[in-house]
């Protein structure tokens, strides 16, 4: 038997909203939290197993596997926008422990997306158009967070070199230090998605999730989102987290070691302990489009707008760009030639040759901006927490 909310008010389904964070009623309009619902409220709802509560749609092209609730129907495929779902029921394990909402609707989902196809003055114009832009999906992705105790035993060579002078006379003199340090570190909650059609180093980009609003699953976060069932145990996909948890406690070791002008690790024994995981749904608004025969894929954060995404390049535009560059590039050098010819002051001659010169590289940019647009490639932040022990 399906879960139901019901509302308080008028009795209709109560729908999770993404602006407010609350249980919504289309009906009526009536805001409340979940919490408070499920406290004040539970006789209104109508439980049953988790597993009976979800349906799952199976994709004949792509082998993609999604989740919805009772209510939320799945038209196309997320990953391959194949139109041909098979609909089945759930089974077997799924339920996860923890989850961070939506905070971005499908409207200013779309919104970004839209600006972010106006960045690009070579981008198709067939990515604006709303046949491709309705198959935006808000889908949630299954992440495990893995828990890690770390320690380490770093030895270093390292030098330190300085520089006195008596009259005319230079000494340069090199110290020579053997460097030892000893580590423990408590990691919390590394991810590692947990799903196959998900690309690991752009589901990597995507991150930070801000883990302050990491809560407690519940249904009602589901009404309205589609999301993928699990790949990949925890056991399969350990060792990212683990790999990961090693950069962090080797990094942790050597930020400790300044002040010299070299240092050589020698040796770094890490110790690494597993102490938990918990499964996870993190939210994540997917576009998957062709063009010319290639597949291009736009994933935007749904908690933070981050952008990860592949730019297309379109021909017509580009050949149109450069006829364009090649044009401007004619008129300059006339231009250039006709300086010349007329009796123009030096710095007269010198302040339009920058001007023509700076209008080149602006154009040379705009070009480049295009092709290299997406500078949230580019992954800096880690989500694990940790606790450092020195020694």
């Amino acid at each position: 038997m399906p879960t139901i909310y019901k509302c308080p008010g008028c009795g209709a389904a109560m729908e999770f909203d993404s602006t407010t964070q609350k249980l919504g009623c289309p009906s009526c309009g009536m805001q409340i939290d979940v919490r408070e619902y499920e406290q004040k409220y539970s006789q209104n709802s109508t439980q049953g197993e988790y597993d009976k509560e979800m349906k799952m749609y199976h994709c004949n092209t792509c082998g993609a596997e999604l989740v919805a609730d009772e209510y939320t129907s799945a038209t196309f495929c997320s990953f391959c926008g194949n139109p041909t779902l098979v609909e089945d029921r759930l089974k077997g394990e799924f339920k996860p422990s923890t989850i961070i909402p939506f905070k971005i609707n499908k409207d200013k989902a779309v919104e970004i997306y839209k600006n972010w196809c106006k960045k690009g003055p070579l981008t198709p114009s067939a990515l604006s158009r709303n046949s491709t832009i309705e198959k935006i999906s808000g889908l949630y992705v299954p992440y495990w967070l893995y828990d890690y105790s770390a320690q380490t035993d770093m030895h270093a060579n390292a030098e330190r070199v300085r520089t006195t002078r008596k009259g005319d006379t230079e000494y340069i003199y090199t110290d020579h230090f053997q460097v030892f340090r000893n580590i423990s570190a408590k990691f919390e909650k590394i991810p590692a998605d947990a799903s196959e059609k998900m690309p690991d180093d752009a589901m990597d980009k995507l991150e930070p999730f801000n883990y302050n609003e990491l809560t407690a699953f519940s249904m009602p976060y589901l009404s309205g989102y589609l999301s993928e069932r699990y790949n990949y145990t925890a056991d399969q996909i350990q060792e990212r987290a683990t790999r990961r948890a090693d950069k962090y406690i080797t990094d942790i070791a050597m930020s400790t070691i300044t002040g010299y002008s070299s240092v050589n690790i020698i040796h770094n024994d890490i110790t690494m302990r597993p102490t938990g995981s918990q499964y996870a749904l993190f939210p994540v608004w997917v576009l998957n489009y062709r063009f010319n025969k290639k597949n291009f894929q736009f994933m935007l954060n749904g908690q933070t707008g981050k952008i990860v995404a592949d730019r297309p390049i379109s021909g017509k535009k580009a050949f149109g760009f450069g006829a364009g560059i090649f044009l401007v590039t004619l008129i300059i050098t006339c231009l250039e030639g006709f300086v010349h010819m007329m009796k123009i002051s030096r710095k007269m001659k010198a302040l339009m040759s920058i001007i023509m010169a700076c209008f080149m590289c602006g154009v040379l940019l705009s070009i480049k901006a295009d092709v290299y647009a997406d500078s949230s490639k580019e992954y800096v932040y880690d989500n694990a927490e940790f606790l450092l022990l020195m020694r």
